[in-house]
């Protein structure tokens, strides 16, 4: 295997260039974690390894909790199968709150304070209802929790009673996300232990992420270099391993090595797991290129990936039944190319069921 190999067999792996998986749940579930900050990119994540499905549907799965959004992993939501979230919140919430310290401390949320949080939360959740962050900042208000109404402190209350699985998602009231009790809006699930948890964490991230390296997998799940190397030695026999430029790639054993593949392109959120599910972005992207990214910051909202490869970036803006995708490409592209990109925006319009016209900024 050589490093111009790896794009390929992360599109296959990651199925934007293999068979498409039948339902959200089944995409969710097999990427284990889809960061879910941006909710809009997140659905065009699923929606892209699904069958002819549109934005609504997603809506519709979210809102039936047949897939959660909450925050796990690293500091950020992400996209979870109902039962994998209790788990996942085992391995790795721990992490999530020392890397919250200190701003649990800024804002005086001392692990005492937090669990009062949480018995204000729970009642004010119980029976179903399903509150906004502005209402749970005002019952936690009513109950005497002072500055928890709004801003920075009600944030990490919430963030903290989503980690010890309080709280999660629940459906959303029009374009309002609210929350729901975990034990009510989640059926219950086997426990694992720790080494169990972290085993089937590590074996789905080198199936699903593959070909990826230990620093890939540390830098995605927010767990240590240590505990990556723990979950190897316990899954490595049911991995494939190979040597490139010094760095060990593990991967599924069903991927091929070598793949034919037509020239094909995909817009695809900067949050993508394509993208961001990666500490070393070599694979898909030169040093210029990674360097005119680095220099957009916030800025870069969705990525042009063509071939496997970071070919530009866009920026989409939607009217009533309208979008608009207006490209920066990097590179100079042949025609077939540049229609390669026109199919994908066409994709994605018909995700989100409207007619889209592709703009290529000179």
């Amino acid at each position: 295997m050589k490093l111009s190999n790896i794009a390929q067999l992360r599109l296959r792996c990651q199925h934007l260039a293999s068979a498409p998986l039948n339902e959200p749940v089944d995409v969710v579930r097999w990427l284990t974690a889809v960061q879910a900050q941006d909710y809009y990119g997140a659905k065009w994540a699923l929606g892209l390894r699904l069958p002819n499905v549109v934005e609504a549907d997603l809506d519709a799965a979210y809102n039936t909790g047949a897939i959660l959004r909450t925050h796990v992993l690293r500091p950020t939501w992400h996209f979870v199968a109902p039962e994998d979230i209790r788990w996942l919140l085992q391995l790795t919430g721990p992490r999530v709150h020392a890397k919250n310290g200190t701003a649990y401390r800024q804002t005086e949320l001392d692990e005492k304070t937090r669990h009062r949080c949480y018995e204000v939360l729970a009642k004010a959740l119980q029976n179903g209802r399903y509150l906004t962050r502005h209402e749970l900042g005002e019952a936690l208000q009513q109950a005497g929790i002072k500055n928890a109404e709004s801003g920075r402190r009600l944030t990490y209350i919430v963030m903290s009673a989503e980690l010890d699985g309080i709280l999660c998602n629940g459906p959303r009231r029009g374009n309002q996300f609210t929350y729901a009790l975990l034990e009510e809006w989640v059926s219950p699930a086997t426990e694992r232990t720790h080494d169990e948890a972290l085993a089937e964490l590590t074996r789905r991230f080198f199936l699903s992420h593959g070909p990826a390296t230990e620093y890939d997998f540390a830098n995605w799940s927010g767990l240590t270099l240590a505990d990556g190397r723990t979950g190897l030695d316990i899954v490595q026999k049911k991995l494939e391993q190979a040597e490139i430029d010094g760095q060990t790639y593990w991967f599924s054993p069903e991927i091929p090595t070598e793949v034919k593949r037509p020239s094909r392109a995909y817009i695809l959120s900067v949050f993508d797991e394509y993208f961001i599910g990666y500490k070393d972005r070599r694979a898909i992207m030169n040093e210029e290129t990674e360097a005119r990214l680095g220099n957009l910051g916030n800025a870069l909202t969705y990525i042009l990936v063509l071939d496997g490869q970071v070919v530009g970036t866009c920026r989409r803006s939607l009217q009533k039944n309208r979008a608009t995708v207006e490209a920066t490409l990097y590179p100079s592209l042949s025609p077939n190319e540049q229609d390669a990109l026109v199919a994908a925006s066409q994709q994605f319009g018909a995700f989100l069921e409207k007619d889209v016209a592709f703009i290529n900024k000179k």
